[in-house]
């Protein structure tokens, strides 16, 4: 498959810029893929698709405050984003504006000197004074994409609370596991008094899944590996509801990455580690019934699981239709419902 098979046009204004005032408001498009049908509702609507039995699988993983403003002694600035720990005061990072033709050099990150190397396709940062938690507490900023342009995001921001998800609980991810920015502690407690299971696993979300796909073909991209868990009581209540015929509902692409990933250890006892899933049109659902999903920009892998999940057609139909009613598209935008 091409790449450009995957691409679209979206106008600039609709990508939203700010999350919506109240989570469970955000528009849901529902998407019916044995028939292609589209409805439109509310989030706060997705309870009428759930019933008894079913299980809601939330990527619990917590944002770290993971970019950093770094200054060469020059004086020159240098954007960090925080990549994967090392040890801790070494983690692997990507850095904008590093010095050209130079394989090291020292930053200052507030009043913390640090060492730039670089090591094959990430720098390295090393804080010999400081932990990188405790310069991520002093210093770092929530790691909003790029196409989200509205000057500093500080501490005092809005986005230190919405751009995590109300259940995020292990510190780790780059980027917000978004599908489940919707929920709310109400929302959720009312779900599972319908009789719906609500577990949590993991995934820290890493390059692996915000890279753009930049091969001609599909099938030549290897994705940066990030790392899960899931608890074995968990896996063990996914197959045995399955065998029920209840439906596993996967919310984001991360949540399903970490199922379909844990699937293949078939029962094993230790369901952790790192996975390199990369799931594109062609790939077989094993562990996901229904998928929970918001809109992915062009190219990206999620759109690629997306479309591998709800038929390729199926779902760049879909995307045409939101994007004639107005939806709001990425991060902090509209909710989409794949049945």
């Amino acid at each position: 498959m091409k790449i450009e098979e995957f691409d679209y046009h979206l106008p600039k204004e609709m990508i939203a810029q700010e999350p919506a005032q109240d989570r469970s408001a955000s528009r849901m498009l529902v998407l019916r893929r044995g028939d292609g049908t589209i409805e439109h509702r509310l989030f706060g609507d997705v309870a009428e698709y759930l019933r008894a039995g079913d299980v809601l699988v939330l990527n619990d993983t917590k944002v770290l405050p993971a970019r950093l403003k770094a200054r060469k002694p020059t004086g020159g600035a240098v954007n960090i984003l925080l990549v994967e720990p090392l040890d801790g005061s070494r983690w692997n990072c990507l850095a904008d504006g590093a010095n050209k033709g130079s394989n090291e050099f020292e930053v200052t990150v507030g009043e913390e000197k640090a060492r730039l190397v670089r090591t094959g396709q990430y720098w390295q940062i090393e804080f010999p004074g400081a932990s990188v938690d405790e310069v991520m507490a002093r210093h770092g900023k929530m790691p909003l994409p790029h196409y989200i342009k509205r000057g500093e995001n500080g501490k005092g921001s809005i986005d230190v609370e919405r751009y995590q998800t109300v259940y995020a609980k292990q510190p780790g991810s780059i980027a917000a596991p978004t599908a489940g920015l919707h929920f709310t502690d109400e929302l959720l407690a009312r779900i599972a008094g319908m009789g719906v299971h609500v577990v949590k696993i993991t995934l820290h979300i890493g390059v692996g899944t915000f890279f753009l796909v930049k091969t001609e073909n599909v099938e030549e991209h290897t994705m940066h590996r990030e790392y899960y868990t899931v608890q074995p009581e968990i896996m063990s209540l996914v197959r045995s509801s399955k065998d029920r015929g209840a439906r596993i509902f996967g919310v984001g692409t991360s949540a399903v990455r970490t199922l379909e990933s844990a699937w293949s250890a078939n029962g094993a006892k230790q369901l952790d580690g790192y996975t390199e899933l990369f799931i594109h049109p062609g790939y077989g659902f094993k562990a996901i019934d229904c998928l929970m999903t918001n809109f992915h920009l062009p190219r990206s892998t999620p759109l690629l699981l997306a479309c591998a999940f709800a038929g390729k057609a199926n779902l760049l139909r879909a995307y045409r239709e939101a994007m004639d009613r107005g939806y709001r598209f990425y991060s902090y935008g509209d909710s989409m419902l794949v049945l």
